[in-house]
């Protein structure tokens, strides 16, 4: 008992210490007692504007949150293809994964409907949608996957590329093949055209134009720049045949697991990175265009859109109507901004 006494037994300069210790470590910032980082994951290059948004999103977070929360961002595939990303973010492996709408429709069906061949007219169109009650329905549809939608970023409209010939119409589509997302959509439409889509991990999808095991595939001008295509493909035609909207979600028990403060302000910084994303994109397409022209690729600029959508919008709605109906479709062309 004498021993447990002495060991209990603080002398007055012991005592201060331990005072002044515990005064210290209350006196300090939250910021440096219980920090969270949180991993995010995509794959795309980091000289693309999805990267840049990503950095953006990642100082917005630890600015608004004066360092209590932090994100770690990790381009180019590093964790990943895009659906082990999605995968592994349901599963808690990852925080926070960006990657195109069509890696998230075979967990919720009716995000199909964003990739429907000609169903946007424009940029305006597409964004009173996504940022509207249509995308939050669409979003909140993800939680019941272990997805928390935080907002929707942008891949943006898809253009044809490919090494064989000019596509000015869509009879030089057919015979294509055609790298596609696993999206049902995007492949239904190009079998419609008569070329032969290929699914394919966006991070196999250079090895495999180079090699000639695709002929081509369909990308917005940022991308087909950042991830340096015109190397291996002689051709563009600004076809925009399909807008492809990029989820940016959080694995779900991690986002519940947060303050609501934190909740929110991840929400707002996510909508604030996805206007920044779109800022950058836009200013980019001049000079992407240009810069394209100069590594030798022949550019249609205009070419017949209406032979493409003759071809494949009615078909390729009207099977994804019998499946969910028409509501989200009605919903999307009511949302058409007045000319």
């Amino acid at each position: 008992m004498t021993a447990a006494l002495d060991v209990m037994r603080f002398s007055p300069r012991s005592l201060l210490w331990v005072t002044a210790t515990v005064m210290a470590l209350s006196s300090l910032p939250l910021t440096a007692m219980a920090a969270t980082t949180l991993n995010f994951a995509h794959t795309h290059p980091v000289e693309d504007a999805q990267h840049l948004a990503a950095e953006h999103f990642a100082e917005l977070v630890e600015e608004r949150s004066d360092g209590e929360l932090k994100i770690r961002v990790f381009p180019s595939g590093q964790l990943g293809s895009d659906s082990a990303l999605v995968s592994n973010a349901r599963g808690g492996q990852v925080d926070i994964v960006l990657t195109g709408n069509p890696y998230y429709t075979g967990l919720v069906g009716e995000l199909n409907v964003l990739d429907l061949p000609f169903l946007f007219d424009s940029y305006e169109h597409a964004y009173a949608v996504l940022d509207g009650e249509v995308g939050q329905s669409l979003l909140d549809l993800l939680g019941e996957q272990d997805l928390k939608g935080l907002a929707f970023w942008e891949i943006g409209f898809r253009n044809l590329t490919n090494s064989r010939h000019t596509v000015e119409s869509a009879a030089d589509i057919e015979g294509l093949k055609l790298r596609t997302t696993p999206n049902p959509a995007h492949i239904a439409a190009f079998e419609v055209l008569g070329a032969n889509p290929i699914p394919m991990p966006f991070t196999e999808l250079f090895t495999a134009m180079e090699t000639r095991t695709v002929d081509g595939q369909e990308n917005p001008v940022s991308l087909i720049r950042s991830a340096n295509f015109y190397e291996v493909q002689d051709h563009l035609s600004l076809t925009a045949h399909a807008y492809t909207a990029a989820p940016l979600v959080m694995n779900k028990a991690k986002f519940d697991g947060l303050s609501a403060e934190q909740q929110q302000l991840l929400v707002q910084a996510a909508l604030d990175a996805a206007q920044f994303e779109r800022e950058e994109l836009a200013e980019r397409l001049t000079g992407d265009l240009a810069f394209l022209k100069e590594q030798g690729m022949q550019i249609v600029e205009e070419p017949d859109r209406a032979s493409m959508r003759e071809v494949v919008a009615g078909p390729v709605q009207a099977s994804f109507t019998e499946k969910y109906g028409s509501e989200l479709i009605n919903a999307i062309d009511a949302a058409r901004p007045a000319e």
